[in-house]
C-alpha cells in the first residue's frame, strides 16, 4: 500500500532515535538457532507459571491488526480464557497502522498491547525500540517452531521482536485453462518463463503471463530468490549494492520482459487486475502463498482454472525460493501489559490460534503445521482439487537464507515508484532506476544518522 512522500517522512522521523544507544546487531540472522543473546533473555524469561496466572487473574488489552483471521483468534481467545478482554482494532493496513503506531508512541497514550507488523518493517521497529524484545518473555524457546525464513525475520541483532504470524513462501500461480489453449508448458525456470511470456503474448496481444507495474516487495523478493543480498546492515551501519550477482540476474531477466512490453502494465489489487485474472488476460503470478484464499474470494470467475505450480528457477533443477509479505505480532515497549499480550500472541501464533487462521485461509509460518499430513494433503476445490498445500510447503522449506531488510525499509519502499518505478513507464531502465532507489535511499539513511557504505 502507498503512502505520501509526507508521510513517509514522518514516519521516518518519528523512528529515528539516538541510534547509538539504539543500535542492534546485523538483521540479518540466518535464523536457524538461537543466539547468545536469545540464550541469554530465555534464562530470564516469564515462565509459563506466570503466563497462566496473567490468563486466570484475566484484564483488557488493545491488539492492532488487519490481518482477518484475527477475528476468529480473538473469540476463540476469549471463550478459553474468559477473564480476558481482547479489543481487536484496525488502525489501517500496513504503512496506514505504522503511522499510527509511532505517533501514539511519541504521544506517550494510547499505545496498543499488540501490534501487526510484516517482516519488511520490523527492523525499523526494533532499532528504534518502539517494540520489546520478546526474549524475555520467553521466545526464545521457540527456536524450531517457526519456518527458517520467517523466524529469521523476526530476529534483530540478538533480539527476538515479533513472533512469526504467517509466511509467503512463493510459487506459481498460473491459470491451467489458458495455458492449455495456448499449448503452454509450466516453466521450470525463469528462462523458459520468458519464452512463455512471449508465445503467449504473440498468440494473443490482449494476455501476458503476468502483471507487473513495479513493485518494491515483488522486486526484492525476486533479487532474494536470485540470492541477492544488496542489503547490509551492522547496527547503524547500512549498505546497498545493487550490482551485486543476484540482482543483476533479475534486471537482466526482468529487463527483456519490460522491453518486450511482455509484462501486463497493471497495478495490483486494483479492479483491472482482479478482472485480468478472472478473464484470462493475466495468465499467472509469481506470489506469496497467502494467495489462494485471495483467488478464491476475489476472482470467482477463475475457480477451476487455476493451478499453483513451484517458482520457477534461475538453474535448471535447482530449489530456491524467497519470501514475499507476511507478517509478525509484536508487543510496543510502551504497552502496559506484557505478559498478558504475550500469551496472547502464543496462542495466535503457536498454540490453538494458528489451526483457526489456517482454517480461515491463513499460510501458516509453523513447522507443525506445515508437516501435517491433514494440511498438505488438502484438496482445494478452486484449484480443480490440487493438493496446493503440498507445493507450497516445499516452497517454505527452500526459502534462501541470509537476507536482510534495512533498518528504514518502509520509507525505502515508499520512494520505489519514484525511482525504480520509472523502469515501467519511460526509458529508465531497471539498472538505473536501482541505482537511483539506493542512492536516495543512501542519502535518506544518512539524513537520519545512520552510517552508510558506498
Amino acid at each position: 500500500m502507498a503512502i505520501t512522500r509526507r508521510r513517509a517522512l514522518l514516519l521516518g522521523a518519528a523512528l529515528t532515535v539516538s541510534l547509538t544507544a539504539g543500535a542492534c546487531g546485523s538483521s540479518g540472522s540466518s535464523g536457524g538457532g538461537g543466539s547468545a543473546g536469545d540464550a541469554a533473555a530465555a534464562s530470564a524469561a516469564v515462565s509459563d507459571a506466570d503466563i497462566r496466572k496473567a490468563l486466570d487473574t484475566g484484564g483488557s488489552i488493545t491488539v492492532w491488526a488487519w490481518e482477518p483471521t484475527l477475528k476468529q483468534v480473538v473469540e476463540d481467545f476469549q471463550a478459553k480464557y474468559p477473564k480476558v478482554k481482547v479489543n481487536l482494532v484496525n488502525a489501517g493496513t500496513g504503512n496506514d497502522q505504522y503511522t499510527a503506531l509511532q505517533n501514539a508512541v511519541k504521544a506517550g497514550s494510547g499505545v496498543p498491547d499488540v501490534a501487526q507488523v510484516e517482516y519488511y518493517a520490523l527492523p525499523q521497529f526494533a532499532l528504534a525500540k518502539s517494540v520489546a524484545d520478546l526474549g524475555a518473555l520467553g521466545a526464545g524457546t521457540l527456536d524450531g517452531t517457526f519456518t527458517p525464513g520467517p523466524w529469521s525475520s523476526v530476529h534483530v541483532g540478538g533480539g527476538i521482536y515479533g513472533l512469526p504470524m504467517d509466511s509467503g513462501p512463493m510459487a506459481l500461480f498460473y491459470n491451467k485453462e489458458v495455458f492449455d489453449k495456448y499449448d503452454l508448458k509450466v516453466p521450470a525456470t525463469w528462462d523458459e518463463f520468458a519464452a512463455a511470456a512471449e508465445s503467449l503474448h504473440k498468440a494473443n496481444p490482449k494476455a501476458y503471463i503476468t502483471n507487473d507495474a513495479g513493485d518494491a516487495g515483488f522486486t526484492t523478493s525476486m533479487i532474494w530468490q536470485a540470492g541477492g543480498k544488496p542489503y547490509t546492515v551492522d547496527g547503524t551501519t547500512v549498505g546497498i549494492d545493487f550490482t551485486e550477482p543476484g540482482t543483476q540476474k533479475f534486471t537482466a531477466l526482468w529487463q527483456k520482459l519490460i522491453d518486450g512490453k511482455l509484462l501486463a502494465p497493471v497495478t495490483s489489487w486494483s479492479d483491472e487486475w482482479y478482472k485480468g485474472l478472472g478473464d484470462g488476460t493475466i495468465a499467472g503470478l509469481v506470489i506469496g502463498a497467502w494467495m489462494p484464499a485471495n483467488l478464491e474470494s476475489g476472482v470467482k470467475a477463475g475457480e477451476g482454472k487455476w493451478q499453483v505450480a513451484p517458482m520457477p528457477q534461475w538453474e535448471a533443477g535447482g530449489g530456491a525460493t524467497a519470501e514475499n509479505g507476511g507478517s509478525s505480532l509484536a508487543i510496543p515497549e510502551a504497552g502496559p501489559n506484557k505478559t498478558l499480550a504475550y500469551a496472547f500472541l502464543k496462542y495466535a501464533t503457536v498454540d490453538e490460534g494458528v489451526q483457526a487462521r489456517v482454517d480461515g485461509g491463513a499460510f501458516p509460518a509453523t513447522t507443525a503445521q506445515l508437516r501435517d499430513p491433514k494440511f498438505q494433503d488438502k484438496e482445494f476445490p478452486y484449484f480443480g482439487g490440487q493438493k496446493v498445500n503440498k507445493v507450497l510447503a516445499e516452497s517454505a522449506s527452500q526459502v534462501v537464507s541470509g537476507w536482510s531488510y534495512l533498518p528504514f525499509q518502509v520509507y525505502a519502499n515508499s520512494i520505489f515508484n519514484d525511482t525504480v518505478g520509472k523502469a515501467y513507464t519511460s526509458s529508465t531502465t531497471l539498472r538505473d532506476g536501482l541505482k537511483a532507489w539506493q542512492d536516495a535511499s543512501l542519502k535518506y539513511g544518512e539524513e537520519q544518522g545512520f552510517t552508510v557504505r558506498q
